[in-house]
């Protein structure tokens, strides 16, 4: 899909679990009892599980201020849920709950009931990064 690129940089689009160890915040996971820690570069104690993807477990009262984060905005007028970011182009959710309307946005339904579309960057309004 083209269209119109963002002139300006591009805010953090976060949708998953971060928590804080040691005075960092990392993009995380919940495993049972511990929690996963994920950086992209290398450092002590952090085991390379993929090119640019390094981990460290630990006990889950290691870590401090552990939520979900998730980015939400208004395109068109309407809620949605941002997944991600490329190219000036966001991928959103709408979670206004009305089917003729997600079918009017031209929204693709990805599974049942669950609308997903692009929406350009210099479109969307109200871009707000809730900690849940």
């Amino acid at each position: 899909m083209t269209g119109p690129r963002s002139t300006g940089p591009v805010p953090q689009i976060r949708d998953g679990y971060y928590a804080d160890w040691r005075g960092d915040e990392y993009e995380c996971s919940p495993d049972g009892s511990d929690v996963r820690l994920y950086r992209s570069d290398p450092a002590e104690g952090f085991v390379e599980v993929r090119p640019g993807r390094y981990v460290r477990v630990l006990p889950a009262d290691q870590v401090a201020n552990f939520c979900y984060v998730r980015t939400t905005c208004k395109w068109r007028g309407e809620p949605f849920i941002v997944l991600g970011e490329a190219d000036g182009w966001l991928r959103v959710e709408y979670t206004g709950g009305k089917a003729p309307v997600a079918q009017a946005l031209g929204l693709e339904e990805f599974d049942y009931g669950v609308y997903q579309g692009w929406a350009p960057l210099t479109e969307v309004e109200d871009l707000t990064e809730h900690r849940i």
